[in-house]
């Protein structure tokens, strides 16, 4: 079982991981001068997404 648990653990730092280059690739993309609230709301939204992922890989130890 513990074999198991320790995959699904790595796919999901595997997701994390994958959001995480996501959310930088966004970020890169975003002008700061130009920057509309759309764009600030989808950054807010990428991060809430991210930190549910986390929490998720914390509680499946």
């Amino acid at each position: 079982m513990y074999g198991l648990e320790k995959a699904q653990n790595k796919g999901h730092v595997e997701g994390l991981k994958t959001r995480l280059h996501q959310f930088l690739e966004t970020l890169d993309t975003i002008e700061p001068e130009t920057a509309d609230l759309q764009e600030i709301d989808q950054l807010i939204s990428m991060l809430d997404d991210l930190e549910e992922q986390m929490e998720k890989i914390k509680t499946d130890k």
